[in-house]
């Protein structure tokens, strides 16, 4: 079996769950497993100061709005957030986001979608299509620029990404210019041989992501184009495309073949592997370098023509 390298703050964090034993999220209420995604966010760092936050619901869409100054006609960044479709919201992603408003003086918009099992498919899918048409239509008078919007998430929220770009292409009132997936969840299947190097012990394994996928599909086949945006075929018109993966992730197979889908469709996309880190990687900065490199990444693609 050949080396394993990690950094050494997620090390220690595979080191501990490992000794745990591996514990299995299928063991916990979906209370203790959201519970649990709260007591991870100390792994962000500390929040740094922005210009102006502001919660809006508006329309049906829940909001919060991170602006980096007074000006107008601002980047805007929709921002889903992960959580496997189960947990997650605005507290497990305010560290991140703030920096990214900073790093990238854009204002960068979180949505708050429904959660499974309470709700499934396709609520999520709903509510991040409304709530991106909601912002084209409002933006402008919060300072925003409606014709420079830009789509981004991380794991489920990446998912959330894509398969809302699709939306907005086909029957949207706009099309982003750009969208970013971290770490995006795109087989429901877990068919990828990465879910065989990485899913049992690496803390996100293949129990989170599929149990999560089961709760929120749960009267879907896993190979329909829903759930799994891997298999479409119908992904060319979509806007420049930026992938990041993690090189101990389950899911890193299926965003890379999602960067060569793209690429066969004539899509503007490239993507990045983060070396020595694992699924949910975004949200590890106070812990990792690779981390805090991928966040000016991000803000970098936000921020340039």
């Amino acid at each position: 079996m050949s080396e394993i390298y990690l950094e050494e703050g997620i090390s220690q964090l595979v080191a501990s769950f490992i000794e745990a034993g591996c514990p299995s999220v299928r063991e916990q209420t979906i209370e203790e497993r959201r519970q649990g995604y709260l007591d991870s966010v100390q792994l962000a760092g500390e929040k740094e100061a922005v210009f102006q936050i502001e919660d809006k619901e508006i329309e049906g869409a829940k909001l919060r709005i991170y602006k980096p100054n007074d000006q107008d006609n601002l980047t805007v960044e929709i921002y889903f957030h992960g959580g496997c479709f189960v947990s997650g919201g605005f507290e497990t992603h305010e560290q991140q986001l703030r920096r990214l408003a900073n790093l990238s003086s854009a204002m960068v918009i979180a949505v708050q979608y429904r959660l499974a099992p309470e709700h499934t498919f396709p609520a999520v899918h709903d509510d991040a299509f409304q709530a991106a048409q909601v912002i084209y239509r409002n933006c402008k008078r919060w300072g925003g620029n409606p014709e420079n919007i830009m789509l981004a998430g991380d794991s489920a929220g990446g998912h959330i990404c894509l398969t809302t770009t699709l939306r907005l292409r086909d029957k949207g009132e706009f099309l982003p210019k750009k969208q970013i997936l971290i770490s995006p969840m795109l087989d429901a299947t877990a068919s990828s041989k990465s879910y065989i190097r990485n899913g049992e012990k690496y803390i996100i394994t293949r129990d989170t992501l599929v149990s999560g996928y089961e709760m929120y599909f749960n009267h879907l086949p896993s190979n329909h184009p829903e759930a799994s945006p891997l298999f479409r075929s119908d992904l060319s018109g979509l806007p420049e495309t930026h992938i990041l993966t993690a090189e101990f992730d389950p899911l890193l197979d299926e965003g890379e073949l999602l960067y060569r889908n793209l690429l066969k469709e004539g899509v503007n996309v490239q993507c990045r592997r983060y070396l020595g880190v694992i699924h949910g990687f975004f949200q590890l900065s106070a812990i990792s370098q690779a981390v805090r490199e991928s966040l000016l990444h991000v803000a970098t693609i936000i921020s340039s023509d």
